[in-house]
């Protein structure tokens, strides 16, 4: 039955787990191998044939996956199949051994390849058409939308274009999380007894500053009377809740502005009520009920594309029904992508994908970089946030976002950078083709922010590169492993690189360390705040040079391997910034991630299985458009829409 493979007989247990099926044979040595670490969607190795389900699959779906091996097995030479020879490490592979030869486990394996080589007829057809099926998403189910808060932007932004107030009450509320990369994820929107509690105080004071002095916001639509205090319910009541009041709510908060004998202190009292209410601190994303639907709409465009409640052509366009059309869809989105508040949207979740906070926070050793301040941190996020502006908004190619030679400077900046000030701070600044600089990879933003605050550091470089550019996620480290590396003595100098070699030796470090630090050791002559350097610095404290003199010091310079490569990307070895980002602008798994980062943002949660030809579509118009962000959106926005429609659709039906 497996004398096909010659160089290796097949042990009872591999024989058993063939007959026992894929589920508790191969599956189960692939599990041992570590193999789901890399080899999902959001692993490192995403961007090849091989994707393992998600966790929890039913046995149905991994019988299923097993038979799509197929695509990896040579029928005529089995012992050539890269799905033998690549966990073995008899080919070049990634991850490195993963499978020990000649071992049960790779009998196994073996066991699996033989069985699959016998698939013939429909069995061998649907086995082929599974990786198909599972980039077209078919069978996954969408992932209903889950409640949503105001994040405490868009809490900000709302009570901005509500009542007028300008005093950012939620930048004193507790912190939130970053989760998935952003902090507007649904699943890390928890609300805590403090929040709570920050919402009611945050009510009470805007409800009274609302009408501090008279109706100076003009928040009363008509002469005080009792048919007033309905209008006002009704129409106030709209806009804080993002939808029509019904019968009972508008009843209720009519009372409660009747037990007042002073109509603006009703109004105010109405006004503090409505702000504590769930109908104001959570979005309208979903709804069940069908005259809400255009509203549920309204929400989503408005908070996706200007962070805010939606504004009064919005709310009309919902009343109207023109919302229920993909032209009507298509004309509001393109409306708010030209109001300026759809840029502030585009900073809040640039600054939180480019996790400016990280940098705002971190803290640099002053005797080693004394030109870095905090002026010269903001600057950096200015910097990133001007240059992404005029990508996204002049309509220039995105992927430029890695390739640019040049960057927006002000004179600190210019002093990290070695370039002359421009005339007004922040203009447009060319890099000398020497400096080796190119798109945000050689902006002080990525550089300083993936450092400590003595020395560069490859290991997080390689990370951001990874989890913000490819949108691959790196397994944490194993609990318990000694992260901390060897000391640098004066008898033995090292740099960076030689100090990390513990992680290409030790094979608790190597399968994760080789796909991360090798990336940034190709960016190893750019130090702790982005300055370039041609050689590696270190200072060593000598011995005293006598009474009343300090310690005399010996300054050593190394020469740096700045050699760097990228597994898992074709021809992708470099050894600067501007090298690297020809490799990412021109890498699809680059192109699909800014898509899928943007999808993220705006939909709160992570991409599902379901979700791929949404994902897929987007970014073949992100092509087609020759990478402007602007038709991303547009593109995204619809097919998010257009695929709630056909969700609520089916919900209804059932």
């Amino acid at each position: 039955m497996f004398r096909r493979f010659a160089l290796a007989g097949l042990s009872v247990s591999a024989l058993w787990a063939q007959n026992a099926g894929f589920e508790n044979g191969l599956y189960k040595v692939m599990e041992r191998a570590g193999c789901a670490a890399c080899h999902t969607g959001e692993g490192v190795a995403s961007g090849t044939r091989l994707h393992l389900p998600e966790p929890g699959s039913s046995p149905a779906k991994l019988e299923a996956f097993g038979q799509s091996l197929v695509n990896l097995v040579d029928r005529d030479h089995p012992e050539a199949s890269l799905l033998l020879r690549k966990p073995t490490a008899r080919v070049t592979h990634a991850g490195g051994e993963r499978i020990k030869p000649g071992s049960a486990d790779e009998a196994v394996l073996k066991a699996w390849i033989d069985r699959l080589t016998k698939l013939s007829g429909e069995d061998l057809a649907t086995a082929l058409r599974y990786r198909q099926q599972e980039d077209q998403g078919e069978g996954a189910v969408l992932q209903d939308a889950e409640l949503r808060r105001l994040t405490h932007s868009q809490f900000n932004h709302t009570v901005r274009d509500l009542l007028g107030d300008q005093t950012t009450p939620a930048n004193q509320f507790p912190p939130e999380d970053f989760v998935n990369g952003f902090r507007n994820q649904s699943r890390g929107q928890s609300l805590s007894p403090i929040l709570i509690e920050a919402y009611s105080s945050a009510a009470e004071r805007l409800a009274r500053s609302a009408f501090q002095g008279g109706d100076i916001h003009k928040l009363i639509p008509c002469k005080p009377s009792a048919a007033c205090r309905a209008r006002f319910v009704r129409e106030f009541g709209l806009k804080a809740f993002r939808r029509p009041l019904d019968p009972g709510e508008q009843q209720r908060y009519e009372g409660l502005m009747a037990r007042e004998t002073d109509f603006l202190k009703g109004a105010q009292t109405a006004v503090e009520a409505m702000l504590q209410s769930p109908n104001f601190i959570f979005r309208l994303d979903t709804t069940s009920d069908p005259k809400l639907k255009a509203y549920a709409t309204a929400n989503r465009l408005s908070y996706t594309l200007i962070d805010t409640m939606p504004d009064p052509e919005l709310f009309a366009a919902a009343a109207s029904g023109e919302l229920s059309t993909r032209t009507g869809l298509e004309k509001a989105t393109r409306r708010l992508l030209a109001d300026p508040r759809a840029r502030e949207s585009l900073n809040e979740f640039v600054s939180q994908w480019l996790r400016f906070d990280r940098l705002l926070t971190a803290s640099k050793d002053r005797r080693k970089f004394p030109m870095y301040t905090r002026e010269t941190a903001n600057a950096m996020t200015e910097e990133a946030k001007i240059f992404f502006s005029d990508l996204v908004w002049n309509n220039r190619n995105f992927m430029t976002l890695f390739t640019a030679d040049y960057g927006y400077v002000n004179p600190e900046l210019a002093r990290v950078y070695g370039v002359a000030a421009p005339q007004r701070d922040f203009d447009r600044v060319p890099f000398p083709a020497t400096s080796e600089r190119a798109g945000v990879l050689g902006q002080g933003l990525f550089l300083a922010l993936t450092a400590k605050p003595e020395e560069s550091s490859p290991t997080a470089r390689g990370l951001f590169v990874r989890e913000q550019f490819l949108c691959q996620k790196v397994p944490d480290p194993p609990a318990g492993v000694d992260t901390n590396l060897p000391p640098v003595t004066e008898d033995r100098p090292q740099t960076n690189r030689d100090r990390m070699s513990e992680h290409a030796t030790n094979p608790t470090c190597a399968t994760c360390h080789k796909l991360i630090d090798p990336i940034g050791f190709g960016l190893e002559k750019f130090d702790a705040i982005g300055a370039r350097r041609d050689e590696f610095p270190l200072q060593f404290t000598g011995g005293r040079g006598g009474p009343g003199r300090g310690m005399a010091a010996r300054n050593v310079n190394l020469p740096i391997d700045n050699n760097g490569d990228v597994a898992g990307l074709t021809g992708a070895r470099f050894s600067s910034p501007a090298q690297l980002g020809a490799l990412l602008a021109k890498s699809t798994q680059c192109q699909e991630c800014m898509v899928k980062q943007y999808f993220r943002y705006t939909a709160g949660r992570m991409e599902t299985p379901a979700d791929r030809p949404v994902i897929l579509k987007a970014l073949e118009d992100f092509r087609s458009s020759d990478f402007k962000f602007q038709e991303m959106i547009v593109s995204l926005t619809l097919l998010r829409e257009e695929g709630n429609a056909h969700a609520a659709s089916n919900h209804k039906s059932r």
